[in-house]
């Protein structure tokens, strides 16, 4: 089938303003113009419009969804897959979080005991299942399954004080590269400390500790754009190829 702006508008709920918009920045162009002027849109624009709006509505910038939609091999099947493992993971979430509130309302009328590990435990779980659905599969290829595995378990093991000892780690961490990135110098004592940092924060996690499993991490942060925007977000633009060569 093919609709007009006006018709795909009401199709979709996307209106006809934010489609000639998409249009002009070439995030969704129509299949044709006919004979009278109007845009018009066929199957593969509806299919392409589903997952725009699927990416927005998982907080994806245009640009950002541009890019990715509009890559050589860009397949809508592995994307529609992929949207359907993270929005199962997240409903988990949720259910994980209904319970935790559920358990500490009961908790706080004294109509049930919560120990102070199932208070954090949901929050532990969310984290372990963001990390799998982002970057399951390459670290078992990476490490192994066991050593996954015992990670997993030592994170879910972890109590508040640790999780509160990490996060501070982590900020630290973070100040020194800071330091680094305005220095430029990898051999200061603020290098040292980064390298150190980021050691024990990974240490919380990991059942054992390899300087090379360390090294190659750091790479892979550089390789993959989900790490390095989450070190560039907090660090600065050039923070995760800092802290690669510091490692």
């Amino acid at each position: 089938m093919e609709y007009t702006s006006k018709k795909f508008a009401e199709l979709s709920g996307v209106s006809v303003r934010t489609l000639r918009y998409y249009d002009e920045i070439g995030l969704l162009k129509p299949c044709r113009i006919n004979s009278s002027g109007y845009r018009i849109y066929g199957e593969e624009e509806v299919d392409l419009l589903q997952q725009i709006l699927i990416y927005r509505s998982m907080d994806m910038k245009l640009e950002d969804i541009q890019k990715l939609i509009y890559q050589p091999d860009f397949n809508i099947y592995s994307a529609l897959e992929k949207h359907y493992n993270q929005l199962i993971s997240r409903k988990n979430q949720l259910e994980q979080l209904i319970l935790t509130v559920e358990k500490t309302l009961e908790h706080k009328k004294g109509e049930r005991e919560m120990s102070n590990k199932e208070k954090f435990e949901a929050f532990k779980k969310n984290k372990l299942e963001e990390n799998e659905a982002k970057y399951g599969n390459e670290i078992r290829e990476k490490y192994g399954k066991d050593t996954v595995e015992a990670s997993n378990k030592k994170w879910m093991n972890m109590n508040e004080e640790d999780i509160n000892k990490m996060q501070e780690i982590e900020r630290e961490m973070f100040e020194s590269l800071s330091q680094v990135i305005n220095s430029n110098d990898l051999d200061s004592e603020e290098a040292q400390n980064v390298y150190e940092k980021h050691k024990v924060w990974l240490c919380f996690s990991w059942p054992v500790y390899s300087a090379e499993a360390h090294m190659g991490l750091a790479e892979m942060y550089v390789a993959d754009e989900r790490f390095a925007k989450y070190y560039n977000d907090r660090g600065g633009l050039s923070a995760t190829e800092v802290l690669r060569d510091i490692i």
